[in-house]
């Protein structure tokens, strides 16, 4: 049985979603990771972590029209604005998406559906480096 953990920092430009399937596939490659299950965590509450279709950029931009429906960035509705007026918006869209991903690995892929791709998402205007925390338990 084989445990590691590792971290990938991401740097990124700002509001958006980042694919970052690439880096975590580079991640498995080094590791000589043959089968098992990899858990992403992200250390942040104002990025997440999601799994979605990466084959149409419409995608991105109907997900970023949709969270700025739900979660309008407006300061007036909030009370807390310590870190300007994105903060608290950022933190309401990582609470609604998620923080952790969990993805099976066999014969050294993910198995990930054909259009499935691991995208952070960042939710500040600022740009970040955001640490994910990469936990692997199997062979």
């Amino acid at each position: 049985m084989l445990n590691l953990q590792d971290e990938l920092i991401i740097s990124n430009n700002g509001q958006g979603m980042y694919e970052i399937t690439n880096n975590v596939h580079d991640w498995i490659v080094k590791n000589n990771i043959i089968k098992g299950q990899l858990n992403l965590f992200i250390q942040h509450t104002s990025a997440s972590l999601t799994i979605m279709e990466n084959a149409s950029p419409d995608v991105l931009d109907d997900i970023n029209s949709f969270f700025q429906r739900i979660v309008p960035e407006d300061a007036s509705l909030y009370k807390h604005g310590y870190e300007g007026d994105d903060d608290m918006p950022a933190h309401i869209k990582s609470m609604l998406t998620q923080t952790s991903l969990t993805i099976p690995i066999n014969n050294k892929e993910m198995q990930l559906g054909v259009w499935q791709g691991i995208y952070l998402i960042e939710h500040r205007y600022s740009k970040y480096k955001r640490k994910i925390i990469l936990s692997y338990i199997g062979e």
